[in-house]
């Protein structure tokens, strides 16, 4: 039996496992026996979305675990995420309806706004890979006036209608986290952001914590995680060293023993943040389930050293990547 991972309570009530498996760029032909596996080696949490095009795929890797007996259904804890061209309340609940059937588990544990800015409605029939766009040369981007406010209490129908467990958002900062704790009627219980140490967002955690909202820490690696993708969005992370070649991250690996990966990731769980990183080898899988579980623990002045690297630096970043900028995080 595979060790338990330590858990984060959340507002809803609902526990949520402190590391798990990012399922981003997961190529859907590979997501069930990438998922299967990542159980077979402890895995528990499993982060997806509409938008990674893989929601079917890897809801069949969990089916194929629980029908084997290695894990029950209330065993695996599965975040997705609402795609921006569906953030109206009729889209809304149909998209949460249809990733839920996706996954076949018969309910989502969290669901998450993807980005709190809402596009126009493109059917799932017409928008055959979810992105930014509203055409194949993709230059086109249109918005949609829909508020945050709606898109949450549709989120809250959601959970009303036994869909998801609990709800939170992805992608946002303060103005908004304040703004959604007025209208709540179901509490707000994740925020999921880009945070590493060249993206520290120090008040944005505090605020996050103040509220009683955990936070999922995205992109642990900083660069590493964007230099495989397209030209616009290389750029930013070309241009500067990996974390694991800093010397605050490399000298605290060699203190302990692990990893500049493991070093990374026990840099946010040891400061109270869960992580979803992705990994095919198996070692490296075991390796980023060892950073909650008490193994280790980084010195305060090595965690101080590795945050002085912050250089607010976005790597998903809308407002930097398209061609026709989305300035979200202006």
């Amino acid at each position: 039996m595979a060790p338990s991972t330590p858990s984060l309570k959340l507002a809803s009530g609902t526990t949520m496992p402190q590391a798990g498996f990012g399922l981003w760029k997961v190529p859907a032909d590979q997501a069930a026996e990438t998922v299967y596996n990542a159980i077979k080696n402890g895995y528990r949490l499993f982060d997806g979305a509409y938008d990674y095009q893989n929601e079917k795929e890897a809801g069949q890797g969990i089916q194929r675990a629980i029908k084997e007996g290695l894990v029950q259904r209330s065993d695996i804890f599965v975040t997705t995420k609402l795609w921006n061209n569906y953030h109206s309340r009729e889209h809304a609940l149909s998209m949460a309806k249809a990733q839920n059937e996706a996954w076949g588990l018969d309910y989502i544990d969290l669901y998450l706004i993807h980005f709190p800015i809402a596009l126009k409605y493109i059917s799932p029939d017409e928008l055959r890979y979810p992105g930014w766009w509203q055409d194949a040369e993709q230059k086109t981007i249109a918005r949609a006036n829909v508020s945050i406010q709606e898109t949450w209490q549709a989120l809250e129908e959601v959970v009303d209608a036994g869909i998801a467990k609990a709800i939170g958002i992805s992608n946002a900062q303060a103005q908004i986290l304040y703004d959604i704790t007025t209208y709540a009627r179901h509490p707000l219980s994740v925020l999921q952001i880009e945070h590493h140490p060249y993206l520290v967002q120090p008040d944005l955690v505090a605020l996050a914590k103040d509220l009683n909202v955990a936070v999922t820490a995205y992109s642990s690696f900083g660069p590493q995680s964007f230099l495989e993708l397209p030209e616009a969005f290389r750029k930013r992370p070309e241009s500067i060293s990996t974390l694991f070649e800093t010397d605050a991250v490399k000298s605290a690996a060699d203190a302990h023993g692990k990893t500049p990966a493991q070093v990374l990731l026990r840099w946010s769980t040891q400061r109270g943040i869960a992580v979803i990183p992705k990994s095919n080898n198996p070692d490296r899988l075991k390796q980023n389930l060892d950073v909650v579980d008490g193994s280790f623990d980084l010195t305060d002045e090595q965690i101080e050293k590795i945050s002085a690297l912050d250089k607010g630096l976005r790597f998903n970043d809308p407002g930097y990547y398209l061609h026709e900028p989305l300035r979200i995080f202006a």
